[in-house]
């Protein structure tokens, strides 16, 4: 089943919130759960989504129709299938954040050229 890439960001988005919001109670036996309203605020707020609300929703309304995610009191969860693309998702951008990461503290033996460039 091929996801488009709205769906693959929202997935991976969602995905995301979990391991960052569960993170915060790691030595605790606690859980979070994030409503479907939740979400769709804090992508909004993220500014990383230019979609109003209406379309988030309807995202995930589409996710839940191809039996990625589901809703169990009222709240979002992934599906077995779910979880597994989205692990996916997060398997092919490794690679390109360990890179970014690496960039950030490299220090080099040699000195490296640099040049003005005229920006117009």
């Amino acid at each position: 089943m091929g996801l488009t890439r709205t769906q693959k960001l929202t997935l991976y988005s969602l995905g995301e919130c979990y391991n960052q919001f569960n993170k915060r109670f790691g030595n605790a036996p606690l859980q979070v759960f994030i409503s479907k309203i939740g979400f769709i605020e804090v992508m909004i707020n993220s500014g990383l989504v230019e979609k109003k609300e209406r379309a988030l929703y309807r995202n995930l309304e589409t996710l839940e129709k191809k039996k990625l995610i589901y809703y169990e009191n009222r709240n979002l969860r992934f599906t077995k299938r779910g979880f597994i693309h989205y692990n996916r998702i997060k398997r092919g951008l490794e690679p390109f954040l360990a890179i970014e990461l690496f960039l950030k503290d490299v220090k080099t033996d040699r000195k490296l050229q640099t040049t003005l460039a005229n920006k117009e």
